[in-house]
Formats: structure tokens, C-alpha cells, sequence
């Protein structure tokens, strides 16, 4: 069979994504492609859904030029207006502007100097770029303000805007919860164990290595999780291929750490016919 579909990755990744390994043997009419490869015919395929473009942080404009460029030519999924605005987790403040619960965050842009008391938070604080994926760039600081302002500093030489976070040690705990959406339809979640607090590995050398399991989402997760889903056509985003909601615990109730729509995981080893729900989702947008 002639692919239709375009599975996106990058030449940077080795070896496929196991979500990969799982999908393709269920949707014969799609072929992995890589973005950043120059000898890609785009038109050649009906749909191009992005997946496993991990690298597209350290190459963001080059990726975003990419991507307008392959959808004036093909169907890209997610749309780019989405990932322009998604590839940047400034969007996090149009969410809690839009009433849901949020990771308290702040942004601190070049030029700009984070606020005494936001450095100095009683508690573990998290610093990372607000363009990034897999983890790279995130720190996490006990007290250390001068380590803190030292990384923000570190950023900002690189031309990156900062966000700084209180670390919520429920996650310690109970973890961290990714609900997936294919085709705007709840399929499965996961739960994902802290990764800052502990030593990260780097196998692929793109993203930071999970401790990942199967979960059954709580009410409150998925009343949250389904409320960001339904609100993001009114949002400007409609026509999505996947949405991944990633939710911390706190005291108050979940608070979304990450709206993923441009390349996550959607650890389709954890959902009981995930695979084939997949594969029948991205098939419907031929």
C-alpha cells in the first residue's frame, strides 16, 4: 500500500519512538518521515502527523519555517498555528487566564531580572526554558538563589526566555499524571514518576528517560483534563490528531504542569488497545 500518512520524527533519533513501533504495524497507509530530512517530497502525502520531533526545541524557527512550508503543501497535524503557539509554554498563562488551574509560573524574558521573592520562594524551585522538551534545560534549586539566578543567567546567554516554578513535592509522591486524547477522544493515562528530584539519564540523548506506568486517571484529573480538551477549539486550536494533558497533584486539586500538542509521547504501550485506537484516529483524517 502507497503511504498517505506521514509519521513525523527526526533524523536525529536512531532508532523509532516504541509508540512508533507499536502504531505502524497498525496503519499500513503510513510511513515514518523525518522533518528535518531535505529530500522529502511533503506533497506526496495527504496527512503529516507529527510525533516524535524532539528536537525541534534547539531549532525552533528552523522547525516552525519547516512546518509552515510542509502545510501549505499537506495536512499538518497538529495544525501550526497550534504548535507556534504550543512550542512555547508561555501558552500557560493564556490557560490560567482562560480559569484553569496552573503551575504557578513565571516568565523572565533577556534583559529582564526575576523578582526577589520569586528567586528566593521557601522551597524547592524549578528553572527551565520556556522553549524546551524532554526535560533539557530543567533545574531543579533547595534554597540555592545564587544557583537559581546563575541558571537564569545561563538562559538568557542562549537568547531563551526563563520560567520559574515552585516544585509541588506531591509529585514526589503520588506522580505526575499524562491523560491522552486521540482524535478528541479520551483514550488512556499514565503515570509519571519525578524526574527532577532524582538523577536523570539521557539513553537517546534527546529527551530524559521516564519511570512511566498505566493509571486510571481520577474524577477530578479527568473533569479538568476533558474541560482544557473541549475549550481548545474556542481557543483557536481546532483539528487536532492528539492532546496530552500532563496534571500535578496539589492539596487544592490537579493544576496542569503541560499541555503537550506538538510531538509527546503518548506511551501507547499503557492503554489497552491504544495502539489500534491510535491508528484508527490518525487513519480518520485521511
Amino acid at each position: 500500500m502507497t503511504a498517505r500518512i506521514a509519521i513525523v520524527t527526526t533524523l536525529e533519533l536512531s532508532v523509532p519512538d516504541a509508540d512508533e513501533d507499536l502504531l505502524l504495524p497498525h496503519l499500513p497507509e503510513a510511513a515514518l518521515v523525518a522533518w528535518d530530512d531535505p529530500e522529502v517530497d511533503w506533497s506526496a502525502y495527504d496527512v503529516a502527523i507529527l510525533r516524535s520531533t524532539w528536537n525541534y526545541h534547539d531549532r525552533l524557527e528552523e522547525f516552525l519555517a519547516w512546518a509552515r512550508a510542509a502545510s501549505s503543501v499537506t495536512r499538518l497535524l497538529n495544525p501550526v498555528d497550534t504548535v507556534a503557539w504550543n512550542t512555547d509554554k508561555r501558552y500557560l498563562g493564556d490557560l490560567a487566564a482562560a480559569g484553569f488551574p496552573t503551575v504557578p509560573t513565571t516568565f523572565v524574558a533577556p534583559g529582564e531580572r526575576p523578582d526577589d521573592a520569586v528567586v528566593a520562594l521557601d522551597g524547592h524551585l524549578v528553572v527551565k526554558p520556556s522553549v524546551g522538551a524532554g526535560s533539557n534545560g530543567a533545574r531543579l534549586f533547595d534554597g540555592d538563589e545564587a544557583g537559581a539566578r546563575a541558571h537564569v543567567e545561563a538562559l538568557h546567554a542562549q537568547g531563551k526566555v526563563a520560567m520559574l516554578q515552585p516544585y509541588l513535592a506531591e509529585v514526589d509522591t503520588a506522580g505526575e499524571t499524562a491523560l491522552v486524547y486521540l482524535g478528541g477522544r479520551f483514550s488512556h493515562a499514565a503515570r509519571k514518576a519525578a524526574i527532577l528530584s532524582a538523577d536523570m539519564s539521557w539513553e537517546t540523548g534527546l529527551y530524559a528517560d521516564e519511570k512511566v506506568a498505566g493509571t486510571t486517571a481520577s474524577e477530578a484529573e479527568r473533569d479538568l483534563a476533558d474541560r482544557i480538551v473541549a475549550a481548545l477549539p474556542g481557543l483557536g486550536h481546532p483539528d487536532l490528531a492528539y492532546v496530552r494533558v500532563d496534571l500535578l497533584p496539589t492539596a487544592d486539586g490537579p493544576v496542569v504542569l503541560e499541555l503537550e500538542l506538538t510531538e509527546p509521547s503518548l506511551f501507547l504501550a499503557l492503554g489497552e488497545g491504544a495502539p489500534e485506537r491510535a491508528a484508527e484516529a490518525f487513519r480518520a483524517l485521511l
